[in-house]
């Protein structure tokens, strides 16, 4: 499938409704877990399904950036992934640090090819954690 003209991030369940509002009223386009999977959906299959719609993650689930199996994944299905690396913020503190990295997210995903992840830090930071280099090699 090709990607929309304006990039679509897919807000993981553990980040909740506060931020896709956040992001909503940013401007962003976003799609919410819940309106495809139900909570306990395996991140392998739902990964897949973000993949191929080329849609782009925001989560601050860890295991997805260690879990080998997750992470064939998201090589397979070129997923790009942004994480939070710290995740003890508040609902309002992720919304706001996402809405405020909303352009470095959408730069970076220009920047950068799929699959990747990346990490976003609390003072907004947006740093290359997994490259596609790095992921594919997962796969052979």
């Amino acid at each position: 499938m090709t990607p929309p003209a304006q990039p679509v991030f897919f807000i993981d369940w553990c980040l909740g409704k506060t931020v896709a509002n956040t992001l909503l009223e940013a401007g962003a386009c976003v799609e919410h877990h819940g309106n495809y999977f139900t909570p306990n959906t395996p991140d392998a299959e739902w990964l897949s399904v973000v993949g191929d719609h080329g849609w782009i993650v925001l989560t601050k689930d860890k295991g997805i950036g260690t879990n080998p199996l997750e992470l064939q994944v998201i090589a397979r299905a070129n997923v790009k992934v942004f994480s939070l690396a710290s995740g003890n913020l508040t609902r309002q503190q992720m919304a706001d640090l996402f809405a405020g990295v909303l352009k470095k997210l959408e730069k970076f995903t220009t920047g950068n090819q799929a699959p990747f992840i990346a990490k976003v830090y609390k003072d907004s930071r947006v740093e290359l954690w997994r490259n596609r280099t790095q992921l594919l090699k997962l796969l052979k």
